[in-house]
């Protein structure tokens, strides 16, 4: 093993704050430095490998500390291997070290104190106990790789001990198995007359868990002693039989899929690999998927994996398709904020396994949004609540959380059903390998929380990779792109229960069997036991299969895309599993088929309705100023700011609207809108509604509300008719627990029979996670916490013109508001944010019917395409109180609000959650406007006040004011949770700076500056320019789009596409490195590519050429602009260029922000300089680092730097978040000497049509001023 020091691994807060933690429970801690250790298994390395290693290994910011003090050395946990170190490793195989093995990377923390260091205590806090060890030396970590030698298969002896040696084995094995198939097991193997193996029992368990088969609802259901008609699943296939337009895929695939409209899609063409604009239908798939017990155990990897097993649902739909844009959602128990615990809150515990959910609401946003942010999707809508209440007898609260993930992908018209798989085809893993995490995760996610020991839930535990699943993603790309010629027959994503539930499924759906063998399955940890091998639940894989003519064709795709795969077996006419161990010579899977799909005895589910009943809602001695306060600041109702720009919502240059709105960049949309295609005015609208807390007084009510709610959310989109929407549907409940069993079937009832057909709308697509309850034992007392019924209806719809998208920010003209209230005036408070921050529940939901819901989309639709609607915001969880105030946060007007004409107290009238919206209409229009809503929705329609000068709300109810506030005062309680989970997440000091700049009243908001004018010149010939990759670049396509606009041919190629030889830069006049995360940015950001150039001689030599070449430009853009800044050594002019380290808040940030473009010779930035434009940065290392401070001053005084961050008075910026990464005097990009060679961190090819934009001036034509950086590369080529 070889041993290399790396970087500093703690920033200052973060070293001041993890002082100050161990010091409240080690006072005489005095100081404590953190360093980054590198672990390297080789065989013998030269002293030349050993050097180029140590340059490798060279990134980040120097270690200045002393080693001094007691080591803690944390490390990943023995036996796994990291995704950094899979990706370390690839970086070093890459650049020619074919001895390097692995390598491993740890952080050596040096702890010195005045007294003894209690190493428990310190151990605790130092690492994540389900995902890292703590190690007492640097030679300790020899333990990281040690092998050993393969374990061997195991059977459970039934022939000779009987029945109960297979109820043993369920209970230490986790399998979650009923009594009822225990016993079909053991008939099965009499039957065979032999005993199972552990591997068959582990599989069986995963393909028939409550996760892969949803036996709650498949169940035969017993009401009051009737047998029912229907299954749970059989209702809401009822949607679908009463309503099925424009559905080509449901119930039978990893996800539905949607007829989409014609549209040039743009891609690489698989003949000459020139990005081109295809005329063809573009469907959509679309797919909500929930990840809750990984997240309840360690939230990071449980999110990450979550948000990536939804992207492989979406990329595997049919033949293969491209997921596109996403959502994430979190429902957790009260937060307990430190400092700031709300009125509402007890600490009622929690089991010792399991994380807090504060912890959770910390962790798991950074997992699942660095894994889209890693893969290139982007995330453009969520939710976020807490609840945690006791009610009656009951603890009602969410330590199991929720964590969905969601979205939608594209698929061509001819791949949307699977083709029939021939016996005979190869069967394909393809994607990473196999490793000992996840085991058992199907069969543990359907265990209610404390069912399964301790032990269970850390081999549960997943690891996320998005970078290889980014690689895989590529190759179904390139398939698909290959249209009729696509080799991929059939596809399925590798989830929960790992090879062992989707290489059966794949074969049994084509009605076949298999053979094959497991040691050609990738293995990565060679001493696991056949069991593990075949039951683990290693992240970003998929399987597949082809015809064996089509695996030289495969084989190559997958070469280019540097994407591991395998053929594992064959599909056989018997319709047997056979799995031979070569390293055994054994079978460890040797079944007929239909023993592991066959007919195990199905559940019966029986229940005697009983009444709810709930005590009535006191709000008499509730204080208005009190009640605003507090509904503000609960989670549910205030800000997601810190949900939502740690994620990248902008990459693929698709995205219409995301979830911030105007010139202040508030997270208030009501809906996400994503364009068809790069060009398109069509597109998709995807929204989100849930009400839990309803469900406590009525599973039916609260139904009808969440899909009322994401109906009132997606009606901000421009969508033909109600029945376009569609919705996935994912159920969570504590089946079992006391009256759960009742809600359930009357929550899926009420959805399926009634309310979805009553308004034409269709379920195609849906999951249900049934073990929402969590139990323990504390000091003697057994305690529990069940969920209440929870839906979460996600709804997907096309967009028939994507600009006519209505959003919450207020227009200042003579206008007036219109309150549509869908409650007929009720004014029900029961489950409102009010009664939560009261402790109260209430006995009276409120409601919605389905006519009414019709109408009010219908009427919606119609002001909207008539021009009538200025903007638009729904009523949802806080009130019409909260809508108001949110319309005012986006736009910073002030209100002048007339309660007058409501029915109700004044409490009921302004924090009831009925459903309705708040509509702005122009003065002149009043009379129109009302004449539509009144006539089909009748008296509940009311002009309730307008914009006014100032920023204030003033709320009055006839000559008396009766509240009134600042627009600051209200946005600041509004953001106050999202603050702090940000001040203990990343750097406090710029959370505090952005908190701080709510309060700026003259803050002018975006704006620009410029005098575009588009190009006229036409040019009759197309300059090839090669928009490069590598494994995790996911840039290319928005990139390459812009420059064809501009008249260039964009060529695909792959840094293997140049190694090979296959293409070389001498053919063209353009290189242009995009944004991403090439190999996970694992040693620097865009370093570990530009090394694997670097130490090639070839293509080393090959990249000197061209940027030697004075007929040449380069652009270096996000990962790209990293990139060549460490190639500069090999492009002329560049010495001054920093490198680009960690963003100051030590995030990755996804913001919209200002730049003004400096006078340099840029070639790309020509006529642009004194331009102030918006643009989206999204990246987490674009701080540049200068080798020597006087280069800063000096770059900018020798006119090299071409773009600063600016703030809203346009002024240069090192405040935060104008400047998100911290750079200073606010150095956003540079240029080379002779202006030929650009880099910049923010992202111009997802800004060059106005329509990407989150916000722009009025009146900006179809491109907006950032097209002029591509024409100036297309005058410059000539």
């Amino acid at each position: 093993m070889y041993i290399y020091h790396g970087a500093r691994a703690l920033s200052d807060f973060r070293k001041e704050k993890l002082i100050a933690d161990i010091r409240r429970l080690q006072p005489a801690v005095k100081n404590i430095e953190a360093q980054y250790v590198h672990f390297v298994d080789a065989k013998k390395l030269s002293i030349a490998a050993q050097k180029q290693l140590k340059q490798l290994l060279d990134y980040g910011s120097p270690f200045s500390g002393q080693p001094k003090g007691e080591l803690f050395l944390v490390t990943p946990r023995v036996g796994t291997i990291s995704p950094w170190s899979s990706k370390a490793t690839d970086i070093a195989k890459n650049c020619a070290l074919t001895a390097v093995r692995r390598v491993e990377r740890g952080v050596a923390y040096y702890i010195q104190s005045a007294k003894k260091i209690n190493r428990q205590v310190v151990t605790a806090l130092l690492h994540d106990r389900m995902t890292e060890a703590v190690l007492d030396s640097l030679e300790a970590a020899e333990v990281l790789f040690k092998e050993s030698k393969p374990k061997p298969l195991v059977e459970v002896d039934i022939l000779k001990e009987g029945k109960r040696v297979l109820a043993s084995a369920n209970h230490s094995m986790g399998l979650a198995l009923s009594v009822e198939e225990i016993d079909y097991l053991y008939d099965a193997y009499k039957k065979l007359k032999r005993n199972p193996t552990d591997v068959e029992l582990m599989m069986f368990a995963q393909v028939n868990s409550e996760h892969s088969r949803h036996k709650i609802f498949n169940a035969k259901w017993i009401v009051d002693g009737t047998e029912q008609e229907k299954s749970l699943f059989q209702m809401i296939k009822n949607t679908y039989k009463k309503s099925h337009k424009n559905i080509l895929s449901a119930y039978s695939d990893n996800a539905a899929v949607l007829k989409g409209p014609i549209a040039e899609r743009f891609f690489a063409d698989p003949k000459d690999r020139i990005y081109r604009p295809h005329k063809e239908l573009v469907h959509m798939d679309i797919k909500a998927e929930t990840h809750n017990h990984p997240t309840a155990i360690a939230p990071n990897p449980g999110a990450g994996t979550g948000t990536g097993g939804e992207i492989r649902d979406e990329g595997t739909a049919g033949q293969g398709s491209k997921p596109k844009v996403g959502m994430a959602g979190y429902t957790v128990s009260n937060l307990n904020l430190p400092g700031a615990k709300r009125p509402w809150e007890k600490n009622y515990g929690k089991p010792g396994y399991m994380v807090s959910p504060l912890d959770i609401m910390i962790e798991a946003p950074l997992g699942a949004s660095g894994y889209g942010n890693e893969y290139g999707k982007p995330t453009t809508l969520g939710y976020f609540r807490t609840y945690e209440q006791e009610v009656g007898d009951q603890m009602w609260g969410y330590h199991k959380p929720i964590m969905i993930a969601g979205g939608i992908g594209n698929i061509r018209d001819e791949h949307v059903d699977k083709k029939p798989v021939p016996s005979g085809s190869l069967i394909i893993q393809l994607g990473g390998p196999a490793m000992l995490i996840g085991l058992g995760g199907a069969a543990g996610s359907s265990m209610q929380s404390g069912q399964s020991s301790e032990k269970l839930d850390f081999a549960s535990v997943q690891r996320a990779n998005p970078e290889m699943q980014r690689r895989a993603q590529e190759v179904i790309d390139y398939c698909w792109s290959l249209g009729k010629d696509n080799p991929v027959l059939s596809i399925h994503d590798v989830g929960g229960g790992g090879l062992a539930v989707a290489l059966p499924e794949i074969v049994h759906n084509a009605g076949l069997g298999a053979v094959f063998e497991l040691r050609d399955v990738p293995n990565a940890e060679p001493g696991m036991a056949p069991m593990e091998i075949w039951c683990n639940e290693s992240q970003e894989r998929y399987v597949l299969a082809i015809a064996p003519k089509d695996l030289g064709k495969f084989k190559a795709i997958c070469e280019k895309e540097r994407c591991p795969f395998a053929v594992v077996g064959k599909a056989t006419k018997e319709k047997r599993l056979l799995l031979h161990d070569s390293y055994f010579d054994s079978n460890p899977i040797n079944l007929p088929i239909d023993v592991l799909f066959g007919n195990p005895p199905r559940m019966k589910r029986t229940f005697r309705s009983q009444r709810i009943r709930r005590k009535k809602l006191t709000v008499k001695d509730i204080d208005i100023v009190e009640a605003a306060e507090s509904v503000l600041s609960l989670p549910a109702v205030g800000s997601k700011k810190f949900l939502i720009t740690i994620g990248d919502r902008t990459v693929g240059g698709l995205v219409r609207r995301d979830q911030m709105v105007g010139p202040w960049q508030v997270p208030v949309s009501d809906v996400a809108v994503t364009a068809t295609a790069i060009t398109s005015q069509t597109g998709e609208a995807m929204a989100l509604g849930e009400r839990p807390t309803l469900a406590l007084i009525s599973a039916a009510a609260s139904v009808r509300m969440a899909i009322g709610e994401t109906i009132t959310n997606i009606t901000a989109a421009d969508i033909g008719e109600i029945s376009d929407i569609k919705l996935s549907a994912n159920w969570m409940a504590a089946a079992g627990s006391p009256g759960q069993d009742q809600q359930l079937f009357e929550g899926v009832k009420t959805a399926g029979e009634e309310f979805c057909p009553a308004l034409g709308i269709t379920i195609p697509v849906g999951k249900d996670s049934l073990s929402m309850r969590t139990f323990w034992q504390e000091d003697s007392r057994q305690k529990s916490v069940v969920s209440p019924l929870s839906l979460v209806a996600t709804a997907f719809a096309p967009v028939i013109d994507i600009a006519k998208t209505l959003t919450p920010e207020l227009q200042n003209t003579d206008s007036r508001l219109i309150l549509v209230d869908l409650g007929a005036g009720k004014n029900r408070l029961g489950g409102s944010a009010l009664a939560q921050v009261y402790n109260q529940v209430g006995d009276q939901a409120p409601d919605i019917d389905p006519e009414i819901l019709r109408n009010f989309f219908n009427l919606i639709s119609k002001l909207k395409k008539d021009g009538l609607i200025l903007a638009y915001h729904d009523r949802s969880d806080g009130g019409l109180f909260t809508t108001l105030c949110e319309m005012s946060f986006a736009s910073r007007l002030g209100l002048d609000i007339q309660l007058g004409n409501l029915h109700g107290g004044t409490l009921q009238k302004l924090f009831n959650e009925e459903l309705g919206a708040v509509i702005q209409i122009r003065k002149k229009d009043e009379a129109k406007v009302l004449s539509v809503l009144e006539k089909a929705l009748g008296k509940h329609v009311y002009v309730i006040g307008s914009p006014r000068d100032g920023q204030k709300l003033i709320i009055s109810q006839g000559a008396e004011i009766i509240y009134q506030n600042s627009r600051k005062e209200l946005e600041r309680l509004w953001a106050d949770t999202s603050w702090r989970i940000q001040k203990l997440r990343d750097n406090p000091k710029l959370a505090d700076q952005e908190y701080a700049a709510i309060a700026d009243d003259e803050d002018p908001g975006l704006f620009a500056k410029e005098n575009f004018q588009p190009s006229t010149k036409k040019y009759r010939a197309k300059p090839e320019v090669a928009i490069l990759r590598e494994q995790g670049v996911n840039g290319q396509v928005e990139m390459a789009a812009g420059f064809s606009l501009a008249g260039f041919d964009a060529v695909d190629v792959h840094l293997t596409d140049l190694s090979s030889g296959r293409v070389s830069l001498d053919d063209f006049r353009g290189l242009v490195a995009c944004g991403g995360f090439s190999y996970g940015d694992v040693l620097g950001a865009g370093e570990g590519m530009a090394k694997s150039i670097l130490f090639n001689s070839d293509l080393r030599q090959m990249f000197k050429n061209f940027f030697a070449r004075p007929d040449t430009f380069s652009l270096g853009v996000c990962n790209g602009c990293q990139m060549f800044a460490a190639l500069k050594g090999l492009i002329p002019g560049a010495d001054h260029w920093p490198r680009f380290v960690k963003n100051s808040s030590e995030q990755f940030e996804g913001r919209f922000v200002l730049t003004q473009v400096k006078e340099s010779p840029s070639v790309l930035l020509r006529d642009m300089a004194g331009w102030r434009l918006p643009i989206p940065t999204a990246h987490g290392e674009g701080r540049a680092e200068f080798s020597e401070p006087a280069m800063v001053k000096a770059s900018l005084k020798n006119k090299l730097v071409t773009l600063q961050f600016v703030d809203n008075y346009g002024r240069v910026t090192e405040s935060y978040p104008a400047n998100p990464n911290g750079s200073p005097l606010g150095i956003a990009g540079l240029t080379s000497t002779d202006g030929r060679a650009t880099i910049v961190m923010p992202h111009p090819e997802r800004a060059f049509l106005t329509k990407q934009l989150s916000w722009h001036p009025a009146g900006w034509s179809n491109y907006s001023p950032w097209f002029k950086l591509f024409q100036n590369a297309r005058d410059f080529v000539g």
